[in-house]
């Protein structure tokens, strides 16, 4: 059993598939989130989506950081964390404009004081003001604190992001097919519009990255970071502090802390550019975020085989992670984003203009791999030492 399975969590989300299997699949099966007829207006030209999301435990990190440090400024991350985590779902199925936002946030109030909930709240409408300048427009409607400590050991930071959209600008993944190429976008590095560095670590993975790097210390510390009843040997097994330096040569100043706690980077500048200039060059579009590298599986429109055999260099995060946890590729892969974050199926002819579009914003795009006809759905990952398969 991997750490990540005895830490009780799942990165293919098995058991939460299972349980909505019946459910209504929506308009467009394959599409990147589930999309609905316009009951608001009963126009057949258009349609509703809602998404729900959040930071997930990447809360925790910020609680211990916060705890460590004073400094609440890591909570306006764990903001943009929750927001981008919904954002850049809806960009994937072609949504660049026009969201209603309502986050919800439970806490452990003896633990979690208002200066918190006021830094996760004014965050968000930053995030929001900031992505107004490049035509992305979220209104804010406000949500739910509550006060559940009996349900919730420190904080839970989500939100449900809504919009109502135009049926002919749906990118539905219906149109992935064989001779496709897959541009991955870099999940880490700057940004034009980023502030710093940042390492790509994005809002999963994050149990096993707090307990793979962080050290024991913590957990004597703060017990009411995790849940007591698990064995001792998954709990905070890693040799560093939030302090230790990353060893980073490109930015030697860069800490432990800076790697897990970056922000989730969104592709909203980009995909809103792309989505208006190129978007008969865009077949299908995947989030790379629950499932990490093996995401793409499920939304392909038929059997086909995903070879990606030209990845990014992985990121030092995730090196650092893997050195601490040993966790195997085939781990690693299926549970963090290894580098991208954001991939687009598109033509061979086509691709080159949606990677100078990323480069100029700062982003790093090429084509990573691509789509062959199979028998099945399958998913092979070659990697300078292995092939994985999936």
């Amino acid at each position: 059993m991997s750490l990540y399975s005895k830490r009780g969590v799942s990165a293919q989300k098995e058991e939460v598939h299972k349980a909505v299997e019946k459910l209504d699949q929506g308009l467009f099966p394959n599409a990147f989130c589930k999309i609905y007829p316009d009951f608001l207006t009963g126009d057949e030209d258009w349609v509703n989506i809602m998404h729900a999301d959040g930071a997930g435990t990447k809360s925790i990190l910020a609680y211990l950081y916060w705890k460590e440090t004073g400094d609440l400024t890591v909570w306006e991350g764990i903001a943009q964390d929750a927001v981008v985590m919904n954002l850049d779902d809806l960009l994937c199925v072609g949504i660049h404009d026009n969201f209603l936002f309502s986050s919800t946030i439970d806490r452990n109030k003896r633990l979690i004081p208002g200066e918190v909930l006021e830094a996760i709240i004014n965050g968000t409408q930053r995030v929001f003001d900031e992505l107004k300048t490049f035509g992305v427009n979220i209104k804010y409607l406000g949500g739910e604190t509550a006060d559940v400590g009996d349900v919730v050991r420190t904080i839970a930071v989500n939100g449900t992001m809504m919009a109502r959209w135009e049926k002919a600008k749906l990118v539905t993944n219906d149109n992935i097919r064989p001779g496709n190429v897959i541009v991955g976008f870099a999940s880490f590095g700057k940004a034009t519009y980023e502030k710093k560095y940042n390492s790509g670590i994005a809002s999963n993975g994050l149990t096993s990255a707090r307990h793979d790097a962080l050290s024991k210390n913590y957990a004597h510390q703060f017990p009411e970071s995790y849940d007591t009843g698990l064995p001792d040997d998954v709990i905070y097994i890693g040799p560093h502090k939030f302090s230790d330096s990353a060893s980073i040569k490109t930015d030697p100043s860069l800490t432990i802390g800076d790697l897990l706690l970056s922000p989730t980077r969104t592709y909203a500048p980009l995909l809103k550019l792309l989505l208006q200039e190129h978007f008969h060059s865009i077949h299908g579009l995947i989030h790379c975020s629950g499932g990490g590298q093996t995401k793409c599986l499920k939304y392909l429109p038929g059997n086909f085989r995903i070879v990606k055999d030209n990845l990014f260099e992985v990121p030092p995060v995730f090196t650092i992670l893997q050195n601490a946890s040993r966790s195997d590729n085939r781990e690693m892969y299926q549970v963090f984003n290894m580098g991208h974050r954001l991939e687009i199926f598109t033509s061979e002819k086509d691709a080159a203009a949606l990677i100078d579009a990323g480069n100029n914003f700062g982003i790093e795009g090429k084509i990573i791999g691509r789509v062959e006809a199979a028998n099945k759905k399958e998913l092979v990952i070659k990697t300078p030492n292995e092939t994985i398969i999936y």
